[in-house]
């Protein structure tokens, strides 16, 4: 006999007044939806005035206790006292990309029009998987594919989708790779990846996912300026021909993690050519450059690629999620194809063209309406403005590297290239290990003061700090004084180990 489950605590009643008019979304609650988001607006921007800096440098542990104290199944009886629990639980206590204290990850600030579309995202919760669950929605969505296409020289035939981020946008690409090798009767044994030491993490785990095993993906040593080497890709394909294996793709990345740099975009796509690879471009972080006035150039030969990862909640501003992968031919996107009798019918039953629904082109069935956050962006603002703060990043960093190279117990790794800065706080006389193993005590000081927060990275087997400027509002004058703050920590590390 199996065990009796024990009765579940009776949960309490619903707050006095409430019924299921007041509480979903519609006319019937039209009212108390307004005065819940001017209560929710009204909060947040209470906690935005108080706030000191970019986080409180809370613990992972006192985090995650606050949150466990709490019994979800008795809920609050007052929506105010819920937001007061989540002052307590969240915003007191998280971490605000906008405020220039914050020079860690490829986080941005995010343009007030496309935080106004996010109500219309939410409420009327449309779904881009098929034309009845959001007309208008895919319309939008497909001008917006087609638009940064045409920004990026696809041709006539590029179409493409929106995803959750770069990591799905890469591992779709490579799954049309995949599928174009197949078709053409290659073994996927005998099937490899080719990227550069410096390619994101997710061109590995795509290749996991993908069934490819993680040492299909071959690494392509890098240039000076830490950009795959042209030549060592030629030499990484002849090794591919000879062993009698088949390079399905080439991943070429606009704008590294760490470094921002570009690989040369036109010489890797003529190996890719000449060696039968499609070539994915991941422009997760340098696709902003498709807006910016004064640096497009930067990805000349973006145009010859089979796909092309696009995030817009990077350098276009936007909140998360808003991530695209493009196509140079549309016919691609029928290896991501399946057909449901109650969805997405067969063409030919539906009397439809060939991937008529967005569900058609994507890896996602149910799919929030995104694209509406660049919409209003470039309806409100236009792609000039958006370019022009992408130009502004750069700059900084620009200036900011030029200022450090001066600096007495600052040591660049590189000359930035985008918007990072890779860095460590080396004074005369401290040797290169005792540089690197200072590091992450120094970035976990400067967390738990609140002040700073800054990323780490290995550089050649070393760590190193890492400053990633994306807010256009962030000035010189402030990057540089959270740098001297690191240095300050550092000299309080070093004096305290001498004592």
């Amino acid at each position: 006999m199996l065990p009796t489950a024990s009765p579940s605590p009776a949960s309490p009643p619903p707050p006095s007044g409430s019924t299921p008019q007041e509480q979903l979304f519609g006319p019937g609650a039209a009212e108390a939806y307004a005065a819940a988001m001017r209560d929710a607006v009204d909060h947040l921007v209470g906690v935005l005035r108080e706030r000191t800096g970019p986080a409180t440098g809370l613990p992972r542990a006192t985090a995650e206790a606050r949150v466990a104290a709490l019994d979800l199944d008795r809920p609050l009886d007052d929506a105010r006292e819920a937001l007061a629990e989540l002052d307590r639980v969240y915003l007191r206590d998280t971490v605000w990309f906008d405020d220039p204290g914050y020079l860690a990850h490829l986080n941005c600030p995010v343009l007030v029009p496309a935080l106004a579309a996010e109500v219309f995202v939410s409420a009327v919760n449309s779904s881009l998987d098929t034309f009845d669950q959001g007309v208008g929605a895919a319309a939008i969505e497909r001008a917006l594919i087609a638009w940064t296409a045409q920004r990026a020289g696809l041709g006539p035939h590029a179409d493409g989708v929106f995803t959750s981020g770069g990591t799905q946008s890469n591992l779709q690409g490579l799954l049309l790779a995949r599928e174009q090798a197949r078709a053409a009767g290659t073994p996927v044994h005998r099937l490899r990846v080719l990227a550069s030491e410096q390619a994101h993490f997710s061109v590995q785990k795509a290749a996991r996912l993908l069934g490819l095993g993680e040492d299909a993906v071959v690494a392509v040593p890098t240039d000076a300026r830490r950009r795959m080497d042209p030549a060592a890709l030629a030499t990484r394909l002849e090794a591919c021909s000879t062993l009698g294996l088949v390079p399905m793709a080439v991943v070429a990345t606009a704008g590294t993690t760490d470094f921002g740099a570009i690989d040369p975009l036109p010489e890797v796509a003529r190996l890719c050519r000449e060696h039968g690879a499609w070539l994915h471009v991941d422009a997760a972080y340098g696709g902003g450059l498709l807006v910016s006035p004064t640096r497009r150039h930067l990805l000349a030969g973006v145009e010859h690629a089979d796909s092309l990862t696009v995030d817009y909640h990077k350098t276009w501003f936007q909140p998360v999620s808003s991530s695209a992968l493009l196509v140079r031919e549309r016919r691609h996107l029928r290896h991501v194809t399946w057909h449901a009798d109650y969805l997405n019918p067969a063409p030919e039953e539906a009397g439809e063209p060939e991937l008529a629904e967005q569900v058609d082109k994507s890896l996602q069935t149910t799919r929030r309406f995104d694209a509406l956050k660049l919409w209003l962006t470039l309806r409100s603002l236009g792609p000039d403005a958006v370019g022009h703060m992408v130009d502004d990043v750069v700059d900084l960093a620009t200036e900011v590297a030029t200022a450090l190279e001066r600096h007495p117990h600052v040591e660049l790794a590189a000359e930035p290239q985008l918007s990072t800065i890779v860095l460590r706080y080396r004074p005369a006389g401290l040797s290169p290990a005792r540089a690197s193993a200072l590091t992450d005590r120094i970035r976990a000081e400067a967390y738990a003061s609140g002040r700073t927060m800054v990323a780490a990275t290995t550089v050649d087997g070393e760590r190193w700090l890492k400053l990633t400027l994306l807010n256009p509002a962030t000035t010189a004058d402030q990057v540089l004084a959270a740098v001297d703050h690191l240095v300050a920590l550092g000299e309080r590390l070093t004096a305290r180990e001498a004592a």
